[in-house]
């Protein structure tokens, strides 16, 4: 019998925490009251059990509950369901851990890794730099022009906006080849390597014609959001298709009550993820320091034999803080800041000014 340990924090009473946890553990696992499980080898091997009950704060309390690996298979949907799909509905529980004492689920986990995007990017030491190609809504040559500056600034890494999917504006099959021509030029004219990371978006059929532009035009780095394309496509991709570092965006992650170290430092990491965004404390989103720093260590941590991925700390974050985010994540970072630098005076400037700090901070910590 194999187990995963999923920790709860549910609302409740000391007299009802007891019954509801119980109640937890049936609706994650059997879903039908134990009276309806006769078969012992259910009772045994697949019903919840609930290990351990301890207070958290004022009428809260968090249950540890064992929930069977049999029932995930090798699916991250899946996996994702067993962890919080009908008690997902119940306001009054959230999840906040998961350990895995008998082994981990058969997902693909990134492919590169720290080491892989840093021998892809070029950057052997020292925190990434990386920016955005923005505003929606902007034309093929205004996006292919700007990412051509970017990558003239020295950035290692430009990713479309999460919201440059197929637009009107901008369509993929005429995005993407644009800005590629682009920043291969810039990098002929400077020497260096700068990737670029276009935004696959869409159902399977149109994900995998993106794919072959991809290879076509010579993409080195792809952005999924997980939760809008279905994290069982992103763990197939990564699995069966993809031959390039993943960068992930958080999209629609805020409305789910799970822990952001579990789904973005782990979830994010067993399907593929190379590197992930995050929202990092003090930009323009509610993370505080301590969910910040429990994202990158989750990152980081052992998970079975799978590579570390790299923390990307993003959302409002601006030029002035390059020093105080490279003593907060240390050199295994991704340093993503996008329309500050646009809406400076002069971005070029600004853009160059920004790398050139990011660089000074390496010296400084090498």
């Amino acid at each position: 019998m194999k187990w995963m340990h999923v920790t709860y924090r549910i609302a409740a009473s000391a007299d009802t925490i007891a019954a509801r946890a119980e109640a937890l553990a049936r609706e994650q696992s059997v879903e039908c009251p134990v009276a309806a499980v006769t078969d012992r080898r259910v009772r045994e091997a697949v019903m919840g059990q609930v290990l351990h009950l301890a207070p958290d704060g004022p009428s809260h309390f968090r249950a540890v509950i064992a929930l069977a690996l049999e029932t995930v298979g090798d699916d991250a949907g899946q996996l994702l369901n067993m962890w919080f799909g009908n008690v997902s509905l119940q306001p009054d529980v959230c999840l906040v851990d998961v350990r895995w004492p008998d082994g981990l689920p058969a997902l693909p986990g990134p492919r590169f890794g720290v080491a892989g995007v840093r021998e892809r990017l070029g950057v052997p030491h020292g925190a990434i730099t990386c920016t955005a190609l923005k505003p929606v809504g902007s034309s093929v040559a205004a996006l292919a022009a700007l990412a051509g500056q970017q990558a003239r600034a020295g950035f290692h890494l430009i990713k479309d906006d999460h919201g440059l999917a197929d637009p009107v504006s901008a369509p993929f099959a005429e995005r993407v080849p644009a800005i590629q021509a682009a920043v291969d030029a810039a990098n002929r004219e400077t020497g260096g390597r700068c990737v670029y990371a276009p935004n696959l978006n869409g159902g399977p059929r149109a994900v995998q014609d993106q794919l072959a532009l991809c290879r076509e035009v010579g993409v080195g780095a792809v952005m999924l959001c997980p939760l809008v394309l279905g994290v069982s496509q992103v763990a197939e991709l990564v699995h069966d298709a993809l031959g390039v570092p993943v960068l992930a965006h958080p999209a629609l992650g805020g409305h789910l009550r799970i822990d952001p170290a579990v789904l973005f430092g782990t979830l994010f990491r067993l399907i593929g993820a190379d590197m992930v965004i995050f929202p990092n404390h003090g930009g323009r989103f509610s993370y505080d320091v301590a969910t910040c720093q429990r994202i990158a260590a989750a990152l980081a941590a052992p998970l079975g034999g799978h590579r570390p991925a790299l923390p990307v700390p993003a959302g409002g974050m601006t030029p002035a803080r390059v020093g105080e985010m490279c003593a907060s994540y240390g050199e295994d970072v991704v340093l993503l800041v996008g329309g500050a630098l646009l809406a400076a005076e002069a971005p070029a400037q600004a853009m160059r000014d920004f790398v050139q700090a990011v660089a000074a901070q390496g010296g400084r910590h090498g």
